[in-house]
């Protein structure tokens, strides 16, 4: 058959036509791969599902980290807290996302996996039911056509045989009829050759015109056949092919954050945290409570009296809540409230005041007139050597101002002063640093 014309469907008939015997095949492989895809869908979404939940973890592992450095850095304003905001909209995001990994198993994953199970029922000797139901519905359908089909081909041999001796018979009579030492005998049964050859030739085309007309014939049903099983299989992979378009559309929906509402919200928020961002007015907290805005006790005379002839910790404070301010303090600028994010035993923050009976004799006055240049360490005084005593640290403690210890749990150090009143004591570090430190976090050394 390959190479002929077929009228039926006006196209020349070729050994990879689907009518071809055996072709069919690739009808049926395609049942087989038809499960084999939902075993490829499930694995696409699962690995999907698998990068959606390492994202989610990454987020709100990011933002953890980013969230620590921000809130513990320096400065911590609007717009810091606008920065800060990035973080809570990757760990909202990160819950989506792992919403996102849900849906794809829960839902889709399960999907596949119950419809493949519906769809194709797996036989005991191995393949699947709906496979071989195939095979055999083609194997039948094809079966008399291909058994007429092998009929025309052993025809046809013949008949091309039968043609290939009459003209080799013909080829000899001609030779021998030049040959003059050839008897007549000779020559007649060269002649009576090429007569049966002839003969034969009339035969064997009779047969194979009749075998191919009876394979013509045949033609129609095997094809009505043909198409009835391959309709069949048509209709099984159209519901494979729906199924799938199905299931893509609720795969996309569940990776389509866009249409999601919370999702719009997330990043409507984030924007107008951003937005809230004021630049001056955090130039202006940090002048009022770290620059000139803050309040001074600016040194002022004062007359002697025996009442005042006492000596007050550089350290000692008002409470924030009785509003009170000592006498003698001038305020250079308008204080702003804004809450401190560290909270520490240290007394010397944002609501310092300082005392106002400062006098030329007492030690611990840092603006002392006894070194014109400003050179003078506030903490270079006169101290006993017997007053010195070996303590360690009991705590970890880190300094809040710049004339505060710094030290780890186990640390030994020198008290150099006794603690104040406010409970806070000089002291030496090995390192030869002096400072002050909370006198509760160190024990003397037996």
């Amino acid at each position: 058959m390959s190479g002929s014309y077929d009228d039926s469907v006006g196209v020349e008939v070729s050994s990879d036509s689907f009518w071809e015997v055996g072709n069919y095949k690739r009808t049926v492989k395609r049942i087989d791969d038809g499960h084999r895809l939902c075993s490829d869908l499930m694995n696409c979404i699962h690995e999907r599902a698998r990068i959606e939940k390492v994202y989610a973890q990454q987020l709100t592992e990011w933002a953890k980290r980013w969230k620590q450095l921000v809130e513990k850095g320096p400065q911590y304003g609007t717009v810091e807290r606008a920065w800060c905001a990035f973080m809570s909209e990757a760990e909202k995001v990160s819950e989506l996302h792992l919403e996102v990994k849900g849906s794809l198993m829960n839902e889709d994953f399960e999907k596949i996996k119950n419809w493949q199970k519906e769809a194709f029922h797996k036989q005991m000797m191995g393949g699947f039911k709906e496979t071989k139901e195939a095979e055999d519905g083609f194997r039948k359908a094809q079966k008399p056509w291909a058994k007429k089909l092998k009929e025309v081909e052993a025809a046809k041999k013949a008949y091309h045989a039968a043609c290939k001796e009459e003209k080799l018979a013909i080829s000899r009579e001609t030779n021998s009829k030049a040959d003059p030492a050839l008897n007549p005998e000779q020559l007649k049964k060269l002649q009576d050759k090429v007569e049966r050859g002839k003969q034969d030739v009339l035969k064997t085309k009779e047969k194979y015109e009749k075998s191919l007309k009876e394979l013509d014939s045949a033609t129609p049903q095997y094809m009505e056949n043909m198409e009835q099983v391959f309709e069949q299989c048509q209709q099984f992979e159209e519901k494979r092919l729906r199924f799938f378009r199905e299931v893509l559309l609720e795969v996309q929906k569940h990776l389509d954050l866009s249409n999601v509402a919370s999702y719009k919200n997330i990043y409507r928020e984030l924007e107008q945290n951003i937005k809230t961002a004021d630049a001056v007015e955090d130039l202006r907290w940090f002048r009022a409570n770290q620059g000139p805005g803050m309040s001074m006790n600016w040194p002022q005379f004062e007359e002697w009296s025996a009442d005042l002839n006492r000596t007050l910790s550089r350290r000692e404070k008002k409470k924030a809540s009785d509003g009170v301010t000592l006498t003698g303090i001038n305020q250079t600028g308008d204080q702003v409230s804004q809450p401190n994010k560290h909270s520490s035993v240290s007394s010397y923050e944002k609501n310092q005041s300082y005392p106002t009976d400062w006098s030329d004799e007492e030690s611990n006055n840092p603006f002392s007139s006894t070194d014109a240049n400003g050179d003078t360490n506030p903490f270079d005084e006169d101290t006993s050597p017997a007053m010195e005593v070996r303590v360690r640290a009991l705590y970890d403690y880190e300094g809040q101002e710049q004339d505060e210890l710094s030290f780890k749990a186990g640390d030994e150090l020198t008290k150099m002063e006794n603690e104040d009143e406010q409970g806070w004591c000089k002291g030496r570090l090995d390192n030869g640093q002096i400072g002050l430190y909370p006198a509760n976090y160190v024990e003397p050394i037996q």
